[in-house]
């Protein structure tokens, strides 16, 4: 009869101890014993730790077959789970029988058991997941990835698939990647000389999304209650490392609410993220947290606090009378930097933050005016060690101001007559924000480069895989 099959995260716990059992996985490490017999760690992915095999010299084939056993390649293992006296494990395995599914060249095999850089890591991205920091990422940016569905689930939101190719650009910014089947050698021209993207495979110029937002807002006028959560894409000249190229965004909206209630779903919605990595993922954030001691105190502190709300305008006041030394001028009118965002967060209020009422001029124009002419329902959510996490607003819904807006950043009116017609028929208040899947786990993990927590970054001069 086969032995029943787990994983190493199951072979781990006590609940096999005595058990014949079947696992599969990659030699992590092998250290050979004078009393002739092995120690194996292999690792599958299930979790953070390694199982340790007890490989007797009476295994079959031992002399042959240890050899093989070197780092990088794949066994299977039979045997039995059983109490381990060694520190720091629980259980291990007594192997009764190996199979090696594998090779893998110990000369070129780059993972070796030293330390090696993230930068080293970045160049073979094939390979750094069999790594502790980058299985540890994976797992965490897959919880949280369930989370975020579950959170709106519960809460009645429907998921909503919007267009990857679009024709228009939701926040005006114009770094977007162009989509298009023209031959670049070749191009069609228009009687100006210019390339005439008529010809082209959609019949206009069109591009990869920066955002779901305007898309997802049409259903919103709807059902209500709706997310968007996809991937989208800047064709930002930008190596810092905060920025890629092609991103995850979650990006909910919500009928007939204001930016009071937005805001409320915003603090709900990360706290909940947080709660269930500090839950489901614990030895994978306790190996975060060794190199960084107050990580998972900060997430904790941030998962259990009220958020302070506090308007543009009175943070500017707080900024411009601390006394502090900032690196970047502070000023009515002018976006706040990261320093800024912080110095609120950790020195200031030692608390989360809620920025609102932004001023006009450094926001896109579907955002609501306020009657003061001058400010917009903005707002930004800021955490300690971040800034800035969620960006979001109540969406202007008045036809003729929208309208005015538009002209004002010089949109072209007729692309947006979509966008537009939703202010004609039935228009309602209704709000929304943002969160960048990547931003939150850089937060979530303390990771400081972007490229860390995507699996293939895609960056300037950077597509590779």
């Amino acid at each position: 009869m086969s032995k029943k099959k787990i994983t190493v995260s199951e072979a781990r716990g006590v609940d096999f101890i005595g058990c014949e059992v079947r696992l599969c996985g990659w030699v992590r490490t092998r250290r050979d014993s004078k009393a002739g017999f092995s120690f194996v760690e292999i690792n599958d992915g299930s979790s953070l730790g390694n199982i340790q095999i007890i490989v007797a010299q009476t295994v079959p084939d031992y002399d042959l077959l240890i050899k093989t056993l070197t780092p990088g390649s794949s066994i299977s293992v039979e045997g039995v789970v059983q109490k381990s006296p060694a520190q720091g494990q629980l259980t291990e395995v007594a192997a009764d029988k190996i199979e090696l599914i594998g090779e893998s060249d110990p000369l070129t095999y780059p993972l070796q058991k030293k330390g090696h850089s993230l930068e080293f890591l970045r160049s073979i991205a094939h390979l750094r997941i069999r790594t502790n920091t980058f299985g540890a990422v994976a797992r965490i940016r897959n919880t949280v990835s369930y989370s975020i569905h579950q959170f709106f689930q519960e809460n009645g939101f429907v998921y909503v698939h919007t267009p990857i190719i679009t024709a228009s650009d939701c926040e005006g910014a114009g770094q977007m990647f162009r989509v298009t089947v023209i031959d670049a050698d070749n191009p069609p021209r228009d009687n100006d000389g210019k390339v005439d993207y008529t010809k082209d495979f959609f019949g206009k110029s069109s591009y990869l999304t920066v955002s779901g937002q305007l898309n997802v807002e049409t259903y919103c006028a709807g059902l209500g209650k709706v997310y968007t959560f996809g991937p989208t894409f800047r064709a930002e000249n930008s190596n810092t490392s905060r920025h890629a190229s092609e991103f995850w965004m979650i990006e909910p909206e919500i009928a007939f609410c204001e930016l009071e209630e937005n805001m409320s779903w915003a603090e709900k919605f990360l706290k909940r993220l947080i709660a269930d990595v500090l839950k489901d993922r614990h030895e994978d954030m306790e190996f975060f947290n060794r190199n960084d001691t107050t990580l998972i105190d900060t997430l904790t502190h941030v998962a259990s606090s009220d958020f302070v709300r506090l308007s543009y305008t009175d943070a500017v006041s707080i900024l411009t009378s601390s006394g502090k030394k900032f690196n970047y001028d502070v000023a009515w009118g002018i976006d706040l930097q990261s320093e800024h965002e912080r110095f609120l967060t950790e020195e200031h209020f030692k608390s989360p933050v809620i920025l609102y009422d932004y001023p006009r001029t450094i926001k896109p124009f579907y955002m609501r005016l306020n009657d003061d002419g001058k400010t917009v329902r903005a707002m930004d959510l800021l955490v300690p060690r971040v800034g800035e996490i969620i960006g979001g607003s109540e969406r202007e819904y008045r036809l003729n101001v929208l309208e005015e807006r538009m002209r004002e950043q010089k949109l072209d009116m007729e692309a947006y007559k979509w966008y537009s017609d939703l202010r004609r028929y039935g228009s309602v208040p209704h709000s929304g924000f943002g969160l960048g899947l990547e931003r939150v786990l850089m937060f979530i993990t303390g990771t400081a480069n972007i490229r860390d927590v995507l699996p293939f970054p895609r960056t300037p001069g950077n597509c590779d895989y």
